[in-house]
């Protein structure tokens, strides 16, 4: 009977990324930079919100920013114009960033300057709940046009968020999406989750997460 090796490759490349991860948290910690990583799929709202985020905290702390993108510029130079240092990542066609695509990202970035540093990921509910960016949280955002089911169809990305933004609630009256069952959905997968139903594009609920980045942010630093 011949004998032969298996070989776990998926086990193995997480795990070296989750020992690379853990070690870019340390170094952000003696930096006393905040790394969140923002998560969604594509359309949800996520420059949007950053925009109006850094518009309402950028006297309070300073903020930087890294677009990952498959390819174009297009995001990065929308953060740009707000003041905020802004690079972007092209990942040359992969679905997510792992912890040393996130560290090359940080070292072009730079810390000594930055108190909050913004991981604006791949858009996809998908491949980037797979894999730990060295952030000290994960956000994530679900706009209303894509409906309260997402929880049931991408468990994973709820249950390794820490706070969940329900976005564009300012067009509630005109889709069926059923808010308190998302939430419902939401807290059985996570029940630690923070959950906050905003609209990026009229301010409405913003203030509930600018609280929640203040708070996050201070107690990183002590």
């Amino acid at each position: 009977m011949s004998e032969f090796k298996v070989i776990e490759i998926k086990k193995n490349i997480l795990e070296d990324n989750d020992r690379e991860a853990d070690v870019l948290r340390s170094e952000l910690k003696a930096d006393r930079t905040f790394l969140l990583n923002l998560m969604s799929s594509p359309g949800s709202g996520k420059t949007t919100t950053l925009v109006r985020t850094i518009g309402a905290l950028k006297d309070e702390m300073r903020i930087g920013v890294m677009e990952a993108d498959i390819d174009s510029d297009v995001d990065a130079d929308t953060i740009a114009q707000t003041g905020a240092k802004a690079i972007q990542i092209h990942t040359g066609g992969m679905c997510h960033l792992d912890a040393d695509m996130t560290r090359q990202g940080i070292e072009s970035l730079g810390t000594k300057d930055v108190d909050l540093a913004i991981l604006e990921n791949v858009g996809n509910l998908v491949c980037p709940a797979e894999f730990d960016t060295g952030a000290v949280k994960n956000a994530m955002i679900l706009s209303v046009p894509e409906g309260d089911d997402k929880p049931l169809k991408y468990p994973l990305m709820f249950s390794i968020c820490d706070v969940l933004l329900i976005n564009k609630i300012d067009v509630l009256p005109y889709f069926d999406f059923d808010i308190e069952a998302c939430k419902e959905r939401v807290k059985k997968l996570n029940p630690n989750i923070q959950i906050i139903p905003i609209s990026s594009r009229t301010g409405e609920g913003m203030d509930a997460w600018y609280d929640w980045l203040r708070t996050e942010v201070k107690q990183w630093n002590n």
